[in-house]
């Protein structure tokens, strides 16, 4: 099935983002618990994505969410402002001055080195976005009178609440009637759904909103832990991603699901800071796959898979080929993972020099 796309005169905005955006506290070369200093980021799975597309491939973008109205929220809608997406269709929450019954989200991230893998701890319970209930976003203004070509959102901002996952499918629902392509990253987090029913509860609601989805994003955990797909062989060099077992996989969910594109990274970690890194796209029968990066120095590999989704989806939408937007895809998540923080700060002409294969020696 191919992709049809609106004309980017039709609408207001390339693509729109629904999911939560909070504050990274980074603790640099040491640990959450030992460190007395935080680098203070923006970032969140469903918004890096429309991040990435406005600061590296200048498209405009927008993000749906909630935020509680006090200074740390302030401070969230400063860095979304550096960050370039539209903020129209934020709602800001009255703040109830302790927290009791909103806040906004925390999430405390150590970047791994070596033996030592990278390590997060959220602190996101209670957000503004969390409390987001179907009938509160007027998305027929959103995709119709406005419109928007593309409309994103994923996995982690339906595991928030019981609400947000009727919240995603009420937009997708929508932009589906007003011919906005739907792209979902499955994005499945332990965390997340281990105190509201577990992978089986993630089934469950991923399952009831994959049918309307056109482009499904997610590695291999992802797929078997959030839609109960059977995945085996994939422990295989980066390389082999020929193997039966995957190629199964993908047909079983392109059968189950309409689904008219289908992509993933490929990840062997050899460790914190070197890992293999490729990505394959199945769209109209075929496997595409980018070039494999063996051994790719990693910084910080946070949002590598959001830049991943950002670079294959502006490939679609500039009219590129399939192959061609694989390869967008991988080489920005590639870049994206040399720089510190959840969102890319790589440039347009940077992916370009990384997918002809361009080496890293100095630009003066």
């Amino acid at each position: 099935m191919t992709l049809t796309i609106k004309l980017r005169e039709q609408c207001r905005w390339d693509l729109v983002s629904l999911g939560e955006v909070m504050l990274r506290f980074d603790p640099g070369d040491r640990r959450i618990w030992t460190t007395r200093h935080f680098e203070v980021l923006e970032g969140g799975g469903e918004y890096n994505v429309a991040r990435g597309l406005k600061r590296c491939f200048g498209l405009d973008t927008a993000i749906v969410t909630a935020i509680a109205d006090n200074p740390v929220g302030r401070l969230l809608e400063d860095l979304i402002y550096q960050g370039g997406v539209d903020q129209s269709l934020v709602r800001w929450v009255e703040y109830d001055g302790v927290g009791r019954s909103v806040r906004n989200g925390l999430n405390f991230t150590e970047r791994g080195f070596g033996v030592r893998a990278a390590l997060g701890c959220s602190d996101r319970g209670h957000t503004a976005v969390s409390q987001l209930r179907a009938g509160e976003v007027d998305w027929d203004e959103i995709f119709g009178r406005k419109g928007a070509r593309w409309f994103h959102t994923g996995g982690i901002f339906c595991a928030l609440s019981e609400s947000t996952p009727e919240v995603a499918l009420e937009a997708m629902k929508a932009a589906r009637k007003h011919g906005t392509l739907v792209s979902y990253d499955l994005n499945y987090r332990e965390s997340l759904w281990k105190g509201i029913g577990g992978p089986k509860r993630a089934q469950e609601v991923n399952r009831q909103l994959a049918p309307f989805v056109d482009v499904m994003l997610g590695n291999e955990e992802d797929f078997s832990a959030a839609l109960g797909f059977e995945v085996s062989g994939l422990d295989e060099h980066i390389s082999n991603i020929e193997t039966d077992a995957f190629r199964r996989m993908i047909e079983k969910a392109t059968r189950d699901f309409p689904f008219k594109v289908v992509a993933t990274t490929l990840r062997k970690a050899k460790t914190a800071t070197r890992n293999d890194w490729g990505a394959i796209c199945y769209h109209e029968g075929t496997f595409y796959e980018a070039k494999p990066r063996v051994d790719l120095e990693i910084y910080d590999r946070v949002g590598g898979g959001d830049s991943f989704a950002s670079g294959l989806i502006y490939g679609f939408l500039a009219g590129k080929d399939t192959q061609w937007a694989v390869e967008c895809g991988a080489a920005h998540g590639a870049l994206a993972m040399t720089t510190p923080g959840d969102t890319t700060m790589a440039t347009l002409k940077e992916v370009m020099q990384v997918m002809r294969g361009a080496g890293a020696r100095i630009a003066r």
